[in-house]
């Protein structure tokens, strides 16, 4: 990248926040995502929406590609800049703006950690429901370009489901505001769905406004024992059936169980093929009832052992179990690839026997665990990508994953978005007329192909 183009960035952001030098641009040539590396030509953390537009004018004059970028825990390479541009670093972008409790809303910049509005708006008796795994270290806008969901997720939906206002910095510098805090608008095209989950390839959000809700008032922890992962699936599909909607309904399976209780020693049992963490929440009464139902179900899908928690300690505990589950089992191999194929939730039970037989036909470690409730499963292969033989087994396994989850009417991702990673699948998915319409959406927004190039297509 050249030295005087770099010197209208430092003009722009300050010469502390621009960085070129090798060393600094190696920490942002990689993300979460296995096997994928690609150096930046210059990083830039600029603290205001002004100066995102500025810098994006800039590009947008020279031609150089932007990246945006949070904390790097994408998992399917949407944060790498593939050609040398400029990737915009979002941590300087961290405001709560405002909780305006009146209108049961927060508006917040896009760098603001998950857990951080949720610790401000529960301090005030509000929930903000979506709870990324990632949640200690994800910002709000990698959250809404890449549509994140949770453990909440059956309950209480998705990202797209709380954004009620954006306010994004296009191609050329221009910005762009819709939606805002009104509860009812159909003036016009509805932009907002259109931009969450866009993956930094149609603008770049500078101010978000999310709904609110009241805290629930109580909360049942429960996680059930099944020596069959049959069964467990089975009793996944008969708590939906019964018209109970836990908040969290979460399936483990024997790789993980083990890969989690050697690591964080909760009490996991070694000798079952699956456990279900479940969790409702609402009124008093109502999780009363809905946990005694929860219970007889998994007892009647021969569950060997059922345990609620007794108090919030015993509850953070077994909530705990799930939420390391990433963690626990990254420790086995070098080289961890986490997928996030997604069935109908009628279709768990199958897609789990998939997932079993291709990790033995194809002799790869897989782990799976994910929120069974919505039928986003996670296979994790465990692995290591200098050994080329395992690493090709391995993506020979995710393509009949893949491939089976499309065919039960499903998805080749549910939370963690298409980047770089997963471009070869969605064809399959959508058909060429859904390529040739997402085309065209970006070559609206972006008619130089400058945002986060080289992503979904």
């Amino acid at each position: 990248m050249q030295q005087s183009f770099i010197n209208e960035l430092r003009n722009i952001v300050g010469e502390q926040y621009t960085l070129a030098d090798r060393e600094s641009l190696a920490v942002y040539g990689y993300d979460s995502t296995p096997e994928l590396e690609s150096l930046p030509g210059a990083v830039v953390l600029p603290g205001s929406g002004e100066e995102v537009a500025r810098i994006m004018a800039l590009c947008h004059g020279a031609g150089v590609s932007v990246t945006p970028r949070g904390s790097g825990t994408n998992l399917s390479g949407g944060s790498l800049s593939v050609n040398s541009g400029v990737v915009v670093q979002t941590s300087r972008l961290n405001r709560i703006v405002e909780i305006d409790e009146e209108n049961l809303t927060a508006t917040v910049e896009p760098g603001v950690i998950t857990s951080a509005l949720h610790r401000e708006v529960e301090s005030r008796g509000l929930f903000y429901p979506p709870d990324p795994g990632s949640m200690n270290i994800s910002t709000m806008g990698g959250n809404v370009a890449e549509n994140s969901g949770g453990l909440r997720g059956l309950k209480y939906g998705v990202t797209a489901d709380y954004v009620m206002g954006l306010e994004t910095v296009l191609a050329d510098g221009t910005v762009l505001r819709s939606g805002g805090k009104v509860v009812k608008d159909v003036a016009g095209y509805s932009l907002n769905p259109l931009l969450v989950s866009s993956e930094g390839t149609l603008g770049f959000f500078t101010g978000i406004t999310v709904k609110l809700i009241p805290r629930p008032r109580s909360k049942v922890t429960m996680l059930a024992h099944f020596p069959a992962l049959q069964d467990a699936a089975l009793a996944v599909s008969a708590i939906i059936a019964a018209k109970v909607i836990p908040a969290t309904l979460e399936i483990l399976d024997r790789v993980t169980i083990r890969c989690v209780e050697e690591y964080a020693h909760v009490g996991l049992p070694l000798d079952v093929d699956a456990v279900l963490l479940i969790e409702v929440d609402g009124h008093p009464a109502v999780t009363a009832e809905e946990a005694l139902a929860v219970e007889e179900i998994c007892k009647r899908y021969r569950s060997s052992f059922f345990q609620t928690a007794a108090t919030a300690d015993e509850a953070l505990k077994l909530a705990t179990a799930r939420r390391t589950a990433l963690s626990a089992l990254a420790r086995l191999k070098p080289t961890t690839i986490l997928e996030d194929a997604t069935v109908p939730r009628s279709c768990i039970a199958p897609m789990l026997q998939v997932i079993q037989a291709a990790a033995a036909k194809h002799n790869v470690t897989i782990g799976t665990f994910g929120h069974a409730g919505d039928g986003n499963l996670h296979p994790t292969c465990l692995t290591d990508e200098r050994d080329q033989d395992e690493i090709k087994r391995a993506h020979a396994a995710f393509e009949e994953i893949f491939d089976a989850a499309i065919a039960m009417g499903g998805t080749i991702t549910g939370e963690h978005g298409v980047g770089i990673a997963k471009k070869k699948y969605l064809p399959r998915l959508v058909g060429e007329s859904g390529i040739r319409v997402m085309r065209g959406i970006k070559n609206a927004f972006d008619p130089k192909g400058i945002l986060n190039p080289g992503k979904v297509f």
